[in-house]
């Protein structure tokens, strides 16, 4: 009964009324049966079978006989539906070149007004993960990524794809913010991988600077486009200014989360505010200019730190914004920062040492070098 019901209401959608689809169904499934019997099945009223039957007639779904009483045989199917259904046909593919000549005229007025549309793959928060896998497999030269937790918590779950394109030699570069540096997704990246930190406002992926694959972290979804576009060329410069402006973190890559935040926060503090403090130092006639007060006020306190910790911050610091070092020498006593820019980079660090030694009851003498080819060397001479 329930698929009766149910062609019935399809046959609706052929042109018939709901009493011709009663009746229709009726005579298909009891073979040839009075009209009396068609009502009683169909469950018409008795006055209206008569002309739903004559319908079916000239429908040419029914035949009617002549005696009395009146006997009535449904046409089969495939011989009364067959012209319907080669109409239906018709019709569709009539509509599907109607819709194909009206897409023509409108890509054509876009491109006469100098727009183009242009289409990208939605992806659910749950299919990402596998997306970028088959991205990560699939790259020929290059991946460039901009990550904030959210999308390093996803790279994270693709170690071993990316062990596999390190393997292959591609080049492999990340961005990742301040704040990820020393965590658990952080330390599942594979050596391998080169590492710089930034502000990060998106989670992009570059492959072979022809795809590009964003996540939302809001959602978790994401989606794939072609780089070739305006979008990818934008993001694919985007990357390369973002990658020479951001900070080397090879070395805080051992340190705990903790300790790498607070080498970075003393970066940002003293390349942000560092010269404006020493220039009023100076400006006011201090004998010295007080890195290590200047830093407090920002929350960052060196008193409980031994020198060997100052000058490990230090000399982390000096690898990753200008590829110097920091040496002590035990014997005379002196400290050498060395810089390979030379612009007077290392001044704001070595001040900084010095400003500590003198919170520890030490006068530092601080004598300054440079050399137009080799970068610059300042020796602090603690007394």
């Amino acid at each position: 009964m329930g698929k009766e019901r149910e062609i019935t209401v399809s046959l609706e959608e052929f042109g018939l009324s709901q009493y011709e689809a009663r009746a229709y169904v009726t005579l298909i499934t009891r073979g040839t049966i009075s009209a009396s019997e068609v009502a009683y099945y169909a469950e018409l009223p008795r006055t209206k079978v008569y002309p739903v039957l004559l319908k079916l007639q000239q429908k040419k779904l029914a035949i009617l006989s002549k005696s009395k009483p009146v006997l009535c045989t449904g046409i089969a199917p495939e011989d009364a539906f067959d012209d319907i259904v080669h109409e239906q046909i018709n019709k569709v593919e009539a509509m599907n070149n109607l819709v194909s000549k009206m897409k023509k005229i409108s890509e054509e007025s876009k491109k006469a007004r100098g727009a183009e549309e242009k289409r990208y793959f939605h992806l659910s928060a749950n299919y990402v993960v596998n997306q970028m896998r088959t991205m990560i497999e699939g790259a020929k030269s290059s991946i460039h990524i901009t990550a904030d937790s959210w999308g390093l918590s996803i790279l994270a779950e693709c170690k071993e794809e990316i062990l596999s394109v390190l393997r292959r030699d591609l080049e492999v570069r990340l961005i990742v913010p301040v704040s990820v540096i020393g965590s658990e997704s952080f330390r599942v990246i594979p050596e391998g991988v080169t590492i710089r930190s930034s502000e990060i406002i998106q989670n992009c992926f570059i492959f072979d600077d022809t795809e590009l694959l964003l996540i939302d972290s809001t959602n978790g979804k994401g989606a794939v486009f072609s780089a070739t576009d305006i979008l990818g060329a934008s993001q694919t410069r985007l990357f390369a200014q973002l990658w020479k402006d951001a900070l080397k973190i090879d070395n805080l890559s051992e340190m705990t989360k903790s300790q790498a935040l607070e080498v970075c926060k003393i970066i940002n503090v003293i390349n942000q505010n560092g010269l404006g403090f020493a220039l009023h130092s100076i400006l006011n006639s201090k004998k010295f200019v007080d890195f290590a007060k200047f830093l407090e006020k920002s929350g960052i306190s060196l008193k409980e730190k031994t020198l060997e910790q100052v000058l490990d911050i230090v000399n982390s610091t000096l690898e990753m914004t200008c590829a110097g070092k920091v040496q002590y020498d035990s014997k005379t006593n002196n400290i050498i920062l060395e810089s390979k820019i030379n612009s007077g980079h290392s001044l704001p660090w070595a001040m900084l040492i010095e400003s500590y030694l003198e919170q520890k009851g030490n006068h530092p003498k601080m004598i300054y070098h440079s050399d137009s080819h080799k970068g610059e060397m300042i020796h602090l001479k603690i007394n």
